[in-house]
């Protein structure tokens, strides 16, 4: 019998095969079947200003950096600018969440944000975890959080 090729792109899933026609018609239906829930999973935290920050937060960057005293360092602006995030939604934080809202918020640049991040973790303020990180309770307590 004939075989046939596809490749299918949706959102960050793809899938590409070769074989027989119904065979390959199953598959592709089996992937399209979970591609939906691969695509949500993949976007949780993604979008810093979802539905599941703080509600009654409404604090600018800029407000919020001089709130918390994060002015005069980069590290304290760093973990400052990652808990007006954290506080907006964005539950897994990268180093260029942090970089992209400063710049996006028009507040002075990170000369380096990874050392940034490293410095903040080895305060034990922040933590890493799979390719990004998070605010540990010591750095909420730092930042004023109970």
């Amino acid at each position: 019998m004939a075989q046939s090729k596809i490749a299918v792109t949706v959102g960050n899933v793809s899938f590409s095969g070769e074989g027989e026609p119904e065979w390959l018609a199953e598959q592709l239906e089996r992937v399209l079947a979970v591609a939906p829930q691969i695509v949500s999973t993949q976007l949780v935290g993604r979008a810093p200003f979802d539905d599941s920050g703080d509600r009654e937060f409404t604090a600018s960057l800029a407000g919020y950096i001089k709130e918390k005293g994060g002015e005069n360092s980069q590290v304290d602006r760093f973990l400052v600018a990652a808990d007006w995030l954290r506080r907006h939604g964005l539950d897994k934080l990268t180093t260029g969440d942090v970089s992209r809202a400063l710049k996006e918020n028009h507040q002075k640049r990170l000369a380096n944000p990874a050392d940034c991040l490293n410095k903040n973790v080895s305060k034990g303020f922040c933590e890493k975890s799979d390719g990004g990180f998070f605010i540990t309770p010591d750095g909420l307590r730092k930042l004023g959080h109970s």
